[in-house]
């Protein structure tokens, strides 16, 4: 795989880790620039185009959070991580909403790290690979023709309406992330079609998608049995 092409700003206002995160992700053929603060990166942001976005949670002039909201305002295309010494449901459900590709809790697992910037990486250049060459004549779409799905593996999910797309380009962008995610809707509405398309397209495609029916498992068992789990990972 080639990283050659791809951007990555980093930002953290820790002179050894920002320097330990930039070595590693200049080994695996990253172009990497880096920033100490909200407001060098926004600087940086201003003056060019990334694909990866990694910040620290809390830095010396805000929040990280600060920047994916700028992501989110401006449109702009950069995948977000958010890396923090603070780890919390909390904090890590806050950087999701806003946007975030993933979150990973400090101190990082350097592989843990390369697998994650990886599968950002990945994403883009297979959501790159499938926008077909059109001429210049046909590429802006008209007004209310809806978008080709961003992932193959979607075409069971059919429809062209916009509430479908926006549900098919909401897969595409949670599909490469290792958090949770929630799947919600009434009976009948395709929830289980959604999550088959979401481990397709996940890092963990390669192995079996288990369906579990917890409606038909009592509810203290339910919990026992999670927290059981909990506790012994």
């Amino acid at each position: 795989m080639s990283f050659e092409n791809t951007t990555v700003l980093v930002v953290d206002d820790e002179p050894d880790l920002r320097t330990l995160y930039e070595l590693t992700l200049l080994r695996e053929g990253y172009r990497v620039y880096t920033a100490g603060s909200v407001q060098e990166a926004r600087a940086q942001l201003q003056q060019r185009r990334f694909e990866i976005l990694i910040t620290d949670m809390r830095l010396p002039d805000g929040l990280g959070m600060e920047l994916l909201q700028d992501l989110r305002s401006q449109g702009r295309s950069e995948r977000a991580i958010v890396m923090t010494a603070y780890g919390s449901a909390d904090n890590a459900v806050a950087a999701l909403r806003e946007g975030a590709f993933d979150y990973l809790t400090k101190p990082v697992d350097l592989k843990q790290f390369r697998q994650v910037v990886a599968s950002a990486s990945q994403g883009l250049q297979d959501a790159a690979a499938l926008v077909p060459a059109q001429p210049a004549s046909q590429a802006a779409p008209q007004p209310g023709t809806p978008a080709r799905s961003a992932l193959p593996a979607q075409r069971e999910l059919i429809g062209p309406s916009l509430v479908m797309q926006q549900v098919r380009e909401r897969i595409a962008k949670v599909a490469g992330s290792m958090a949770p995610i929630l799947v919600r809707g009434e009976s009948g509405t395709g929830k289980e079609l959604v999550a088959q398309s979401l481990h397709r397209n996940s890092q963990r495609a390669s192995g079996p998608m288990v369906a579990v029916n917890c409606g038909a498992i009592p509810e203290n068992l339910l919990e026992a049995e999670f927290f059981g789990a909990r506790k012994g990972a």
